[in-house]
């Protein structure tokens, strides 16, 4: 069998004094940490697209990179040939999971037809290196964004031959996804959104988004699917607005089209940056309200306005993230995906191992750094003790809801001017600072 990654053995965990450049200095999978080994708490997952399939490109010119899974004329052959590196790969990283879109791992053909039977082919090989080699799939998705048929969106395009041709995509790519045994699958809704509401019937466009994952809930209990759904938050880019702006409008989303019971978000660190938001605001929000599922960790770049989608190396990002989630309960279904793609000038195979190393580094260290933080409880008795006023008295009585406005104006002319008090947000920093090592 070929190899695709030479000379490149399996990654192991050397500890901080290693001087491995290809060894895990911080994960150890088989380390616990609050009870649970750190494999369990991560669940490390590789994307299929930007790891395989990204070569380098940018708006300024054709991609860098020359990949020997590349070098065939046959576009099932190059396919093959992919999916095979791709495993290597994960075998050698050591990744539980992995995560694809229907067009990463089969080329699009003529007709829908031919471009099934090229898919159903693909899923067939994936499934055997599935089980050759343990790895299982997180979550599948679909490409309904790149061909010029979704222009001017999928489910939200004003034409319903596109709907219709968008929802046979999903179809096979969620049978594909049961198929493969997969723990999810993400909605993303790439070019849903406008570039002018000239041409734009905003209202109508929202109630076919809505109708369309309504739909899809339908054949995912008529295939007895019993993946979790998501969807997964993202602003602008590449179109000037996009209805998935931000964790916040999809929770009105999904509660005015009755699809919360069906849905969580799937949240990226960069799709955050985009919002003007932070990763950790948007995993906050997600947990806040019930919908914290599963998350693509990268960071973008603050000087620039584009989803650069570098790989996560920020052990603030990496702490506070990994604290959100634990006080979650952790990932049910979900994990972290890296969806995330080398720079265009690191050019050689070896560089994803660099990539993928540092970012699953970076979260172990987040992950006990965020341990410590939870059993100091430092944070967590400031806060309690910052909000203690709504446990008793006047606050108890008004989260109840046993007072209104005039019981509250009699209150305040009989009590005066509140007390207020100090935030310590740069005592709380401080704080931080000596738990991130």
């Amino acid at each position: 069998m070929r190899e695709f990654f030479p000379g490149i053995e399996k990654v192991k965990y050397e500890g901080p004094n290693s001087r491995n450049p290809l060894a895990f200095k911080h994960y150890n999978p088989n380390q616990k940490i609050l009870g649970k080994t750190m494999a369990e708490h991560l669940r490390f997952s590789v994307c299929f697209w930007h790891t395989f399939k990204g070569l380098g490109g940018d708006p300024f010119g054709p991609g860098t990179m020359i990949r020997p899974w590349n070098k065939s004329d046959d576009p099932m052959e190059v396919a093959e040939m992919t999916l095979r590196a791709a495993f290597e790969f994960f075998t050698k990283l050591g990744v539980g999971f992995w995560c694809f879109h229907d067009l990463d791992i089969a080329p699009e053909a003529d007709t829908l037809a031919e471009t099934n039977k090229r898919f159903d082919e693909m899923v067939k090989l994936a499934k055997k290196l599935q089980r050759d080699t343990g790895v299982r799939l997180l979550w599948g998705t679909s490409n309904l964004f790149s061909n010029r048929r979704f222009m001017s969106g999928a489910a939200t395009n004003p034409s319903p031959e596109v709907f219709a041709y968008a929802a046979s995509q999903v179809k096979r790519a969620m049978d594909a996804t049961k198929a493969l045994g997969g723990a999810g699958y993400v909605f993303w809704g790439g070019r849903e959104g406008y570039e002018t509401l000239l041409n734009t019937d905003m209202g109508r466009e929202l109630d076919h988004l809505g109708r369309f994952l309504n739909m899809a809930v339908d054949y995912k209990k008529k295939i007895g699917f019993k993946g979790q759904f998501y969807i997964e938050p993202k602003p602008k880019e590449p179109t000037k607005h996009q209805y998935d702006f931000d964790a916040g409008s999809c929770h009105a989303f999904l509660q005015k089209y009755g699809l919360m019971d069906q849905f969580k978000l799937n949240i990226e660190a960069n799709h955050g940056t985009l919002a003007t938001h932070t990763f950790h605001h948007e995993l906050v929000y997600a947990a806040a309200n019930g919908l914290f599922g599963s998350v693509d960790a990268n960071r973008g770049d603050l000087l620039l306005g584009w989803d650069t989608d570098q790989f996560p190396t920020d052990l603030y990002d990496t702490t506070m993230a990994m604290c959100v989630i634990l006080q979650a309960g952790g990932f049910k279904t979900g994990g972290l995906n890296f969806d995330a793609k080398v720079r265009r000038q690191s050019i050689d195979p070896v560089d994803l191992f660099h990539a993928h190393i540092g970012g699953m580094d970076a979260f172990a260290r987040g992950l006990k750094a965020a341990a410590k933080i939870i059993q100091g409880k430092k944070f967590e008795k400031f806060i309690k003790q910052r909000y203690s006023g709504w446990d008793r008295g006047l606050g108890q009585k008004i989260e109840k809801g046993r007072v209104g406005f005039q019981q509250l104006e009699a209150y305040t002319l009989k009590n005066g001017e509140p007390k207020i008090q100090s935030g310590r947000q740069e005592m709380l920093e401080n704080i931080l600072n000596e738990y991130i090592r």
